[in-house]
């Protein structure tokens, strides 16, 4: 018989997969609202590939519910669930590799997305972070607002270091482990776990099964 213990330790870390999609799915959807400097450090891209994890993590809790229920002797949906688990693994390890891999040459990568912003945009972020232009005043900038003329420009710092602490920040928390629950690289946690606890699962029923044919008299 499975162990109520091991029952309670696998409930819990369902619970916790289902939690981790319905975070990812909310964080997904509302950072899409408009704002200045997070929809500059996150990417619409990096936003859809939130969804469709927080999408999976769901599904894989619904794929375990419904092998959980099934009758202790019937481990396939056990196995199926345990494939899901490792195609979450890959998903995560991907999206959060590729988050990190991107902070390690911030400044040339948002280069690239602040040359497609607007002047409008742009006035905006020298605003908000009273600087003038990406490395230097004449690279992207644009004059007005803060940037009051191209001489007050020259002399005011550039935007490149206040854009890239921002977006380091941001995508740091994103991937990290600091919160474990709540960011990329914390799920894997989650996900191998849940894992480790359904292969126990699927090893108590194999023993039950080999002691049930020594006619139950147990390995001592």
């Amino acid at each position: 018989m499975v162990s109520r213990r091991l029952m309670g330790v696998w409930a819990i870390l369902a619970f916790f997969l289902a939690a981790a999609g319905g975070i990812t799915i909310a964080f997904s959807i509302i950072w899409k609202a408009p704002n200045l400097m997070r929809n500059i450090a996150i990417s619409s891209q990096d936003l859809l590939a939130g969804l469709v994890l927080g999408i999976a993590f769901v599904v894989t809790f619904v794929i375990a519910l419904a092998a959980i229920i099934q009758p202790n002797h019937n481990v396939t949906g056990l196995a199926i669930l345990n494939w899901t688990l490792l195609l979450d693994a890959f998903g995560v390890g991907i999206v959060g590799s590729f988050i990190w891999f991107y902070t390690l040459t911030e400044r040339n990568d948002y280069h690239l997305v602040m040359s497609k912003e607007s002047a409008a945009t742009w006035q905006a972020v020298q605003d908000k972070l009273q600087c003038c232009g990406y490395f230097n005043s004449t690279d992207l900038g644009t004059i007005g607002g803060f940037c009051t003329d191209a001489t007050f420009a020259a002399n005011a710092t550039p935007c490149v270091g206040p854009i890239t602490e921002y977006a380091d920040y941001t995508l740091n928390n994103i991937f990290s482990l600091f919160i474990p629950t709540a960011q990329i690289y914390g799920f894997m946690a989650v996900i191998l776990a849940l894992f480790l606890a359904t292969m126990c699962r699927n090893e108590a029923e194999r023993f039950r099964r080999i002691d049930e044919k020594r006619g139950g008299r147990g390995f001592v």
